[in-house]
């Protein structure tokens, strides 16, 4: 029988095949991740660019779905820096007491981690499982860069200096 963890997926919406393509990942090491994050179909996407769907409804949807997991998982890709609703779900699970995990996208960069991570991360990896894993686990607090080396104690994340 497969690890059950339940987890919300922190990500860009134009991200969401990563969000498959972890979950694939880790399932291939025996983990079936239950992701309560949103993911919106083509017709709500547009709702929601449209700003017909009102903000604290969106704001006690995501709460709702944030409180059923265990560890939220920031996926980190080249505009996740740039999403102020990453932000928010950041500050919301540290303000739930959430362990908070960063994972890098292929091709994500330290300038493009969310100022609410750098503020509230409990641990950033690579696009490795086992990493992932010990991570979602809590067996490592560890901020790695994304090539999978350590990033020395106190130093701080460099900021791509463009906010959006």
């Amino acid at each position: 029988m497969a690890n059950r963890r339940h987890v919300f997926i922190s990500h860009h919406h134009a991200d969401d095949a990563s969000v498959t393509g972890l979950t694939r990942l880790l399932a291939r090491s025996g983990y079936e991740i239950r992701n309560s994050s949103i993911r919106a179909k083509p017709a709500n996407q547009r709702r929601l660019d449209e700003g017909r769907i009102p903000e604290r409804t969106l704001k006690r949807l995501l709460r709702m779905k944030m409180s059923w997991a265990s560890t939220v998982v920031v996926l980190i890709g080249k505009d996740t820096h740039k999403r102020p609703w990453v932000n928010w779900e950041i500050t919301k699970a540290n303000e739930l007491g959430k362990r908070i995990v960063g994972v890098y996208e292929r091709g994500g960069t330290e300038n493009d981690i969310p100022e609410a991570f750098a503020d509230y991360g409990d641990a950033l990896v690579g696009w490795n499982s086992a990493n992932v894993i010990d991570a979602i686990e809590g067996r490592v607090d560890a901020f790695e860069r994304p090539d999978g080396s350590e990033r020395p104690p106190g130093e701080s994340f460099p900021r791509s200096g463009c906010a959006a």
